[in-house]
């Protein structure tokens, strides 16, 4: 049984840090693109950030850019958010994803594996 399963969320407040990890299972993902999506209640998922299967390409949201880093390690079959500067507008909850595709698409639907979610909130 595939899993993704997110973890390194909580309450936290505006400027501080955050790191999200998200272990997969089931399957090797080292030629998959990883990477999150996020969501608070009422609104669609919303693309955060995704990594090619190698870990060269990165694509970021305009709203994350230059605060939000992914990376990956294939041999933990793991991947990260580090997220810095954090603001109130950045409290949702995240998903991990994964993907056969190029990874590089907002589209939610492009996306077959998903995790659980992990809440973050991040306090004015």
């Amino acid at each position: 049984q595939v899993q993704l399963v997110e973890s390194g969320g909580g309450l936290v407040q505006a400027g501080d840090s955050l790191r999200l990890s998200c272990a997969a299972s089931g399957r090797t993902f080292s030629g998959y693109a990883m990477g999150w999506f996020r969501q608070t209640p009422g609104k669609e998922r919303e693309f955060v950030s995704t990594v090619n299967w190698s870990g060269g390409i990165t694509y970021y949201a305009d709203s994350v850019k230059g605060r939000f880093t992914i990376s990956r390690d294939n041999a933990k079959n793991t991947v990260f958010l580090q997220m810095n500067s954090l603001k109130p507008e950045d409290t949702a909850v995240y998903y991990c994803v994964a993907t056969a595709g190029y990874g590089g698409e907002s589209n939610p639907g492009r996306y077959a594996y998903w995790g659980q979610g992990t809440q973050v909130t991040v306090s004015s």
